[in-house]
């Protein structure tokens, strides 16, 4: 770790300190998307057992994929803002 503070020092990147705020704030967001993310996954169980159309399948699991997608990438715009906000 030690090692990797010097080499960030070097580069000139600074070290962003976050506050509890912050940290509340990210874990209420990663709270709400985690279960987001298995509410889409138990519906997609749900939809995959209802049916035994290949085709269906394969479009289901399509959809599955842009949702989970979309959610992990509002996520993350989610946290990324939390922690670059200065409310303290």
């Amino acid at each position: 770790m030690e090692r990797l503070r010097k080499q960030d020092a070097e580069a000139g990147t600074e070290r962003q300190v976050i506050t509890a705020a912050q940290k509340a704030a990210v874990a209420e967001i990663r709270n709400l998307y985690e279960a987001k993310l298995a509410e889409i996954e138990v519906l997609r169980q749900g939809r995959l057992r209802a049916t035994f159309d290949p085709a269906q399948h394969a479009a289901l699991e399509e959809e599955y994929q842009r949702d989970r997608e979309r959610l992990t990438s509002e996520r993350d715009a989610k946290v990324e803002k939390a922690r670059n906000s200065r409310s303290q």
